[in-house]
């Protein structure tokens, strides 16, 4: 949620739409971008042929969201093919980290790091210093999560209706039970093949489950939700520190329209957000409110009360809605810097893993995973997995090894593909500083009001590659430090 100022771990205004030079320009990052990813060939495979280990939902992918619009141009040769193996020029990571640390009002409290495709660090400076992270934090989690989770499953949400009374076959009044593993990304309406946000649709739930109930002369129901999934504890502890207005996090539920944002009315496109309206504190009850007013809708009479709980055993489901992929969900996540979804995948990683269903049990199974795939965790102090709550600590050495292991083949592609695109997409879209490296950098943005932060991986102009992290801690200019922050990364392109 990044903004221009000191902000909330990655909010971002997006720009107004381009006009023909910036289409033009667009194209081209697009056709760039789409080489480089070549960098990683397993990228996308692994997802695609479901290397990832078994999956904690189990429903198929449903439809992938389109390709980035954008005008049609004939492709250009924009930069070498990669080498993996090429080596990066020690007087050149010299020069641009000297012009960084140069920047007046930077200050001293900054650690950053380049590593090479085999995650071996070529040149740093305080790379053994612990700092706050902010939403680089989250590169962590995504690691961990796609390296485990199977991305390219999908959640799904289910009206489940109550096993009839005994001796009464048809009934005309029964309860309906709304249950999710885990989308907080439903839509009010249809079901929209074309956006990951809303993909399932809670207006096809009820146009299905309307059917099955007349089908059965059900025309009354008592409605309920099932949102026993995350347990009681829903929030990292320190997170309200940051949270002022409940914009950029809402403890996680296992169910929601639109994460729980509050619009008001404010047309949107739902996987661009423009601004960040105030979240609700109920989600899972707001999604079971806007479904019954659907059931209503198509002729369900509905209770007014709707009530919270497990769903009744031998309950059987009459309809159900698909997620995008998990893998999609996260490149949304990432992309938007979302702090609820990224807490939710830490605890669906917990779940998985055996470990507790509590903010601490998600820590500690990010912390494990990262163990596992040799990612140095020294001084690793995790007050949450999105990098929102005050008192995270790590090493820029732990982000810079997250993203070398974003250059390689094989499980984790989804933390890898979800990453920013300076001057193009996400959270990074107005952070290009020079034109000449558009396409060619993948970062993760991260902001708090004393921390401007970045991780990423970069596809060098010679044909090389290279991954890198930057943290600032309490800049004495904080838009100066930002601005550094943008022309080192464009720096390391040229390397």
């Amino acid at each position: 949620m990044n903004t221009v100022g000191p902000s909330y771990c990655g909010h971002g205004a997006h720009a107004r739409k381009a006009n023909h030079v910036a289409r033009n320009r667009a194209w081209r990052i697009v056709v760039s971008t789409l080489v480089t990813l070549l960098l990683a060939a397993g990228y996308f495979m692994a997802d695609i042929n479901g290397m990832m280990p078994g999956p904690l939902t189990i429903l198929p992918a449903g439809k992938t969201t389109p390709a980035l619009a954008g005008s049609i141009r004939a492709a250009e040769s924009v930069a070498d093919s990669a080498d993996l193996n090429k080596p990066i020029d020690k007087n050149g990571t010299e020069s641009a980290i000297n012009a960084f640390a140069a920047t007046p009002g930077l200050g001293g409290d900054f650690s950053l790091a380049i590593a090479d495709a085999d995650g071996k660090i070529v040149d740093s400076r305080n790379p053994d210093t612990p700092r706050e992270p902010a939403s680089t934090m989250k590169t962590l989690t995504a690691l961990a999560v796609s390296s485990t989770l199977d991305m390219g499953s999908s959640f799904h949400t289910d009206a489940l209706l109550d096993p009839s009374p005994s001796g009464v076959s048809q009934p005309r009044q029964a309860t309906l039970t709304l249950k999710s593993d885990g989308d907080m990304l439903l839509g009010a309406g249809a079901s929209d093949p074309n956006h990951i946000n809303g993909r399932a649709g809670l207006a096809t739930l009820a146009d299905e489950s309307a059917a099955q109930l007349k089908k059965r002369n059900i025309s009354q129901i008592h409605l309920n939700y099932d949102d026993t999934l995350f347990g009681a504890v829903r929030s990292p502890a320190a997170i309200a520190s940051n949270n002022e207005g409940n914009t950029n996090f809402t403890g996680i539920s296992s169910m929601a329209v639109d994460g729980g944002r509050q619009w008001k009315g404010v047309e949107h496109d739902p996987d661009l957000y423009s601004a960040y309206p105030a979240m609700s504190t109920t989600p899972a009850h707001d999604a079971a409110a806007v479904f019954g007013s659907l059931l209503a809708q198509r002729g369900i009479g509905v209770d007014a009360e709707i009530a919270s709980g497990k769903v009744a055993s031998g309950a059987k489901r009459v309809a159900t809605i698909t997620s995008a992929t998990l893998a999609e969900v996260m490149a949304f996540t990432l992309r938007h810097s979302d702090n609820t979804l990224i807490e939710e995948f830490g605890r669906l990683l917990a779940l998985k893993t055996g470990a507790a269903n509590s903010p601490e049990g998600a820590t500690r199974a990010v912390k494990a995973k990262l163990d596992k795939l040799g990612v140095d965790t020294a001084n690793l102090h995790m007050a949450d997995c999105s990098g929102l709550s005050e008192g995270s600590q790590l090493e820029v050495k732990t982000l810079v090894e997250v993203q070398s292991h974003n250059l390689k083949p094989g499980p984790g592609a989804a933390a890898g593909e979800g990453l920013s695109v300076p001057g193009f997409v996400g959270t990074a879209k107005n952070r290009l500083e020079d034109p000449s490296a558009a396409g060619l950098l993948r970062v993760k943005t991260g902001s708090l009001d004393q921390v401007t932060s970045m991780a990423g991986n970069v596809s060098r102009k010679n044909g090389g590659v290279l991954a890198f992290a930057v943290i600032v801690n309490k800049p004495q200019d904080y838009l100066a430090a930002r601005k550094a922050v943008d022309a080192f990364i464009s720096a390391l392109a040229g390397l």
